[in-house]
């Protein structure tokens, strides 16, 4: 019960901060920079000038709360049943194939009775079949 009501107010963070991320990215400048502004700006920074303004700095702040609720609602939503991927597998793979019958294997048993049963493609005397009666 606990868990639910967790959950619930993580996807209710989650979607606020995703709609406020569109919103302050489309409303901040471009300032003209681009990536290019990060590696060769003229100032002595390493990463160019870090003077943002309040928008940069909001927008910094939504995007860490974004990944913090992105991650705790993978790890609520996790189990440990479903982290063995190559067991479940396996299980369903045996149980897929329990009634099956290999495609190389005969349907009515191993040896078949009727001509032509076995292998449809050879008559009965050995030859194949010209697909028209004689």
């Amino acid at each position: 019960m606990l868990i639910g009501i967790i959950e619930v107010i993580f996807i209710v963070i989650f979607v606020i901060c995703a709609f406020l991320l569109m919103a302050l990215v489309l409303l901040q400048d471009e300032q003209g920079e681009g990536l290019g502004g990060i590696f060769g700006g003229g100032s002595s920074t390493p990463f160019g000038s870090r003077s943002g303004n309040v928008l940069t700095k909001f927008t910094s702040i939504l995007g860490a709360i974004f990944l913090l609720t992105s991650l705790g609602l993978s790890w609520i939503n996790s189990s440990t049943n479903a982290g063995d991927v190559a067991g479940a597998a396996a299980a369903a793979r045996q149980e897929s194939s329990a009634g099956a019958v290999d495609w190389w294997q005969p349907i009515g048993g191993s040896d078949a009775d009727e001509a032509g049963t076995e292998n449809p493609g050879v008559s009965p005397d050995g030859g194949a079949f010209s697909g028209t009666p004689e």
